[in-house]
């Protein structure tokens, strides 16, 4: 079984500042450990240099047993990829070095059908078969029918664009899981992911003989699969991990408990520095009556001295305070109105109305059609039949769950705050400050985390002044404290709230709930139901 060693890493930034300090932990083999942490502070980059991708300034990573990797994001919304290059992109280098060989004698033979071209493409099929790749074939149909309920040959010429995120990950995590590799490296596998998958995810995790580290911010799943839990923690020369032993269900109450014995050390190293100093000017004023009292004196100086080399204990982390101020304001007494809408190809149709001030969780299975209802009451292009309406004074916001923004690409946060908001340099940082993004008010939106992204997102929404917020998965890419944020934010919030979510914890506080049902149906409760099967049986 395989294994992480991380050693004395560090890791510096392109313009020169330390992201990561001294870091060392171990991944035993056969557990599941979590990295935890804030948005930006360095876990993907930890898990790029684990695999290679990054060099680190100093350290030393050692894995045993092979390696396969999910990123933070697996498809593209652009570059046409399919089905098939989402397997292969997780698949043994063997297995991507055959499979390109055989996709450029395709190519070549398509325009040149001489006997070279031929030889060329029988050869490169002759090195799909010895690296194994018809047996790929045969496991990744065992992916594509779990994952998307179809065979992999019918399934792998689709542009990956056309499955929901949840729909990509879940392919990818099935074929990960039956990847030869003793151990995986997971960056955020929970997002997108419908709360059935997570199940079935949290249940892998749980059986697996894998070695796994993986990011999550999901305290569910968190709590049900990590076995420990690595904090990674910034501080001003490089971030360092702090290595919980125990599970999720603990890390809060013995994080609470070290950052207290920071404080106990730092006071007894106070008190201890003042007796020091007091005695060093006692025996000064008993040595200038007493030549007796010189050793004295001078012993206790060298001790203080000793004492202030030493210097103070660590400093504590310092603790995120991140406060999002999301304003609204009032709008007519129907917010949106429904009226035998169908969302061609997805739903059937239904009605809803939603009353000003209401807090709505829309909830079900991936590819149902949520994410296209927001952006249609967003006031984006999404064919449909039957009607909506926003009511009187409703200005609506939207956050994308794919944080995807080509027109914000190559801008910095403060260019996007000035061009977008008027702001000027003061009241720009002052916004960032508050949202911890202060750092980086001079990086390009495609160089921030998924997580920086979603706080932009929520900035953006804030000076905006929408009155009614449509939200896509919003927890999905924030840290706990971010998380906790945003939902203060909401509930301070004087408009009206529909929000798509798979957030278990997110979920509880909302009034009400639509479930879009793999069936077509839409349907209403008052609690939040992930079994569609249940909703069924109780109307």
């Amino acid at each position: 079984m395989g294994h992480v060693d991380v050693a004395h890493l560090e890791y510096v930034l392109p313009d020169g500042r330390p992201l990561l300090g001294d870091v060392s932990f171990r991944v035993g083999e056969g557990s599941v450990v979590a990295l935890v942490g804030p948005n930006g502070a360095g876990k993907s980059t930890l898990m790029k240099l684990i695999t290679g991708e990054l060099t680190p300034e100093s350290g030393t990573v050692t894995v045993s047993g092979g390696l396969a990797v999910m990123p933070q994001f697996v498809g593209s919304v652009r570059d046409g990829s399919t089905v098939r290059d989402l397997l292969i992109s997780v698949a043994p280098d063997r297995v991507k070095n055959a499979a390109k060989a055989v996709d450029e004698a395709e190519a070549l033979i398509a325009v040149d059908d001489s006997e070279k071209a031929q030889m060329a493409y029988a050869q490169a099929l002759s090195d799909w078969a010895d690296a194994d790749g018809y047996d790929y074939e045969n496991t990744w149909d065992m992916c594509t029918q779990a994952a998307l309920g179809i065979d992999y040959w019918s399934a792998m010429g689709r542009e990956a664009s056309s499955l929901s995120g949840g729909e990509q990950k879940r392919v990818v995590l099935e074929a990960l899981f039956r990847n030869p590799a003793e151990v995986l490296l997971l960056d955020e596998p929970d997002n997108y992911l419908d709360v059935p998958s997570k199940r079935w995810l949290e249940e892998k995790l749980s059986e697996t003989k894998k070695t796994v580290l993986l990011i999550s911010h999901d305290r569910e799943l968190l709590s049900v699969a990590a076995q420990k839990i690595l904090s990674v923690e910034p501080a001003p020369a490089g971030a360092d991990v702090w290595v919980h032993g125990g599970g999720f269900a603990t890390f809060a109450e013995a994080r609470k408990a070290r950052f207290a014995r920071f404080e106990e050390l730092r006071k007894r190293w106070d008190e201890q520095h003042a007796r020091l100093k007091k005695l060093v000017v006692d025996l000064r004023q008993a040595a200038s009556v007493s030549h007796a009292m010189s050793s004295r004196y001078a012993a206790a100086q060298t001790r203080l001295k000793k004492f202030e080399e030493a210097g103070p204990p660590p400093e504590p982390p310092r603790e995120q305070d991140i406060t999002m101020r999301l304003k609204g304001g009032r709008t007519g007494v129907r917010a949106i109105e429904v009226q035998q809408l169908e969302l061609t190809g997805l739903m059937k149709p239904f009605d809803l109305e939603v009353f000003q001030g209401e807090r709505i969780g829309v909830l079900g299975s991936n590819g149902s059609g949520k994410s296209h209802f927001l952006r249609l009451l967003a006031g984006q292009d999404v064919a449909h039949t039957g009607s909506f309406k926003l009511g009187a004074r409703v200005v609506p916001g939207h956050f994308a769950q794919t944080h995807a923004y080509p027109e914000l690409e190559g801008r910095t946060l403060l260019d996007i705050l000035w061009s977008e908001h008027s702001l000027q340099k003061g009241p720009a940082m002052s916004s960032l400050r508050r949202y911890e993004m202060e750092q980086q008010a001079e990086v390009t939106y495609e160089r921030l985390s998924g997580g920086q992204k979603a706080r932009v997102q929520i900035l953006r929404l804030e000076l905006g002044g929408a009155t009614s917020l449509l939200l896509d998965e919003p927890t999905d890419n924030l840290d706990l404290e971010s998380a906790e944020a945003l939902q203060a934010a909401l509930e301070a919030y004087d408009g009206t709230v529909l929000a798509v979510t798979h957030d278990r914890w997110f979920a509880k506080t909302f009034d009400r709930f639509i479930i879009f049902g793999s069936d077509g149906v839409v349907r209403q409760s008052d609690t939040p139901v992930w079994d569609e099967k249940r909703v069924e049986r109780e109307r």
